[in-house]
């Protein structure tokens, strides 16, 4: 299936339509929630309108542990409600809607304790395995301390007894986000990014749209809307001020912090997970790297910017060499990136006591407020704005068809999959190369290997950045939406996260390849570097960049 670009003329296009429109349902926030309000709704015959301020999952949705999962520590707290309905979820994005960007993932659990410890964690991954969509996963192990320790050959051997081995699930959240508004564009949705909602339009008490600032021109557009729904996230109580209402709930923001480090650092064959005393600890596998999290701390701040700073860094790092045998040291850490979870205010005072659950509400006429929740349910939040968004249209709205709808590339990936010899021998790739283009773009890679074929040179590594092929940079312009040079090393791709100078030996060779597509001419190509330089110097906290001398990002020779 032929995706629809969402290049700059789409955008052009999207921005009229967005002022002489008036739509079914308008949507205000692009993480993943937003997006798949999006998609329910244009999957359901609406005309739909999707903005979102910065780019897509630019804020929680592109900075969490990159897990599918259905939440196996809310069993402890007696959820099964939500952890039947996340494994649920989990299942379909396997199976149906994502299988090329959501893999399983085994994890090893340590005992520390025996008998009581295996019979009580046993017991509750027995659960995990029986209850949902589980039964897609292999199921759980018993390991001896043996074992687990030929699975996991980097743990200290007196830091367990034995273990437990099972699966969940990852995923590329900020890729898998940006791809869900995509596929709601493809059926029809006018989205954009860069477009921030900046006041509610109102008939009365009822919310009729919104105004919206396209922050690339300066333009402000008036978007009429008969519903409107909200689905910013830690920004919920921002949004709930500018409409001048109250609803019966707050949302509390709790940071976590995430570490990058490299494969060959800790000796594993499988995931890891552990208790903490104040969360729980993953090391999970990502590429060249493992990811290791996460913290659970509240965040009082304000929304925009979170950052980790050196304690989050230590107490990561303390948690996790409790259990390896050879320490890490902060110089082992190539990357940081810190992300605030939305939770629904409660009685506790411990943000890790929260609630995952969501909520939605209609707080004035024609505003749905939708939020709380996690990653691996946004489908089932989605459908649930919708259905209240959706009382009172004329007409009859059919339900939800987004548990059948999968995203685009999903469709044929794994008939690509088995060919990918095929593909590596007829474009000139590695096999290898193939692989990984077909995990990040599914069905959709020919659109990618199409830019190669008119370009070889497409073909070759990004410098300073060798994991991405220069025609990932270009097809992120030309049909993936992206604006400025930290859309691509970001969220298109991973490289900010992935590399340990945050992409900036990278950056003005992506900024070159994406000035052609963009109208970019010299002058442009090196402020959009230094804008870079500033986004990278904000997400570490500091303008001390490990990387070296950060006042330009070197130009090709």
């Amino acid at each position: 299936m032929e995706s629809l670009p969402l290049g700059p003329q789409y955008r052009e296009a999207a921005l009229r339509r967005l002022a002489d429109t008036e739509f079914d349902v308008l949507v205000v926030g692009g993480g993943i929630v937003g997006a798949g309000a999006a998609l329910d709704a244009v999957s359901r015959g609406l005309s739909v309108a999707l903005v979102e301020a910065r780019d897509w999952a630019s804020g929680t949705s592109s900075r969490s542990s990159k897990l599918v999962h259905g939440g196996l520590r809310y069993l402890e707290q007696r959820d099964f409600g939500l952890v039947r309905e996340a494994l649920r979820e989990r299942a379909l994005l396997l199976t149906r809607l994502a299988p090329h960007l959501v893999r399983p993932v085994p994890f090893l659990y340590p005992l520390r304790h025996r008998l009581w410890e295996r019979c009580y964690v046993g017991a509750g991954v027995t659960l995990y395995d029986s209850i949902g969509g589980s039964r897609v996963m292999p199921r759980h192990r018993q390991l001896t301390r043996g074992a687990a320790l030929r699975e996991a050959p980097g743990l200290r051997p007196d830091a367990l007894v034995g273990a437990i081995q099972y699966y969940d699930a990852q995923v590329d959240d900020a890729r898998y986000t940006m791809t869900v508004a995509r596929t709601a564009a493809h059926y029809g949705a006018c989205v954009a990014t860069r477009t921030e909602a900046t006041g509610f339009l109102r008939e009365g008490e009822r919310v009729t749209g919104a105004a919206v600032l396209d922050t690339e021109s300066g333009m402000e557009i008036a978007v009429r809307a008969r519903r409107v729904v909200n689905a910013t996230g830690v920004w919920t109580d921002d949004a709930g001020r500018m409409a001048g209402t109250r609803t019966s709930f707050s949302v509390r923001a709790s940071k976590g912090v995430h570490l990058l480090v490299r494969r060959d650092r800790i000796h594993l064959n499988t995931g890891l997970i552990a208790r903490t005393a104040r969360s729980v600890l993953f090391v999970i596998p990502w590429g060249r790297h493992w990811i290791i999290g996460t913290t659970d701390t509240p965040w009082e701040q304000g929304p925009d910017g979170p950052t980790a700073d050196a304690a989050d860094v230590g107490y990561l790092l303390e948690q996790v060499n409790g259990l390896l045998r050879t320490p890490l040291e902060r110089e082992d850490v190539e990357g940081v990136y810190a992300g605030l979870r939305p939770l629904l205010s409660g009685e506790a005072d411990d943000t890790t006591r929260l609630s995952r659950e969501h909520t939605v509400a209609e707080p004035v006429p024609g505003l749905v407020v939708v939020t709380g929740g996690k990653f691996t349910t946004y489908r089932v939040m989605a459908q649930d704005a919708v259905d209240v968004a959706v009382e009172g249209l004329e007409g009859t709205v059919p339900p939800s068809v987004t548990a059948r709808l999968p995203v685009l590339g999903a469709v044929g990936f794994e008939v690509l999959w088995n060919e990918r010899r095929h593909l590596a021998a007829d474009s000139g790739l590695h096999v290898a190369r193939v692989e990984h283009l077909l995990k990040r773009y599914g069905s959709c890679v020919p659109e990618v290997l199409a830019l190669i074929a008119r370009d070889a040179s497409l073909g070759e590594p990004v410098p300073g950045a060798e994991d991405y092929l220069r025609a990932e940079a270009v097809y992120a312009v030309t049909h993936e939406g992206a604006l400025h040079l930290e859309d691509v090393l970001a969220r298109r791709t991973r490289i900010a996260m992935e590399e340990r100078d945050a992409g900036l030996a990278a950056a003005y060779h992506v900024a070159e390849l994406m000035a052609p597509h963009l109208g970019w001419d010299d002058t442009a190509v090196f402020a959009e570097s230094e804008r870079y330089i500033r986004y990278v110097q904000s997400e570490r906290g500091d303008d001390d960049l490990a990387a070296g001398d950060p006042a330009a990002c070197p130009a090709p020779a």
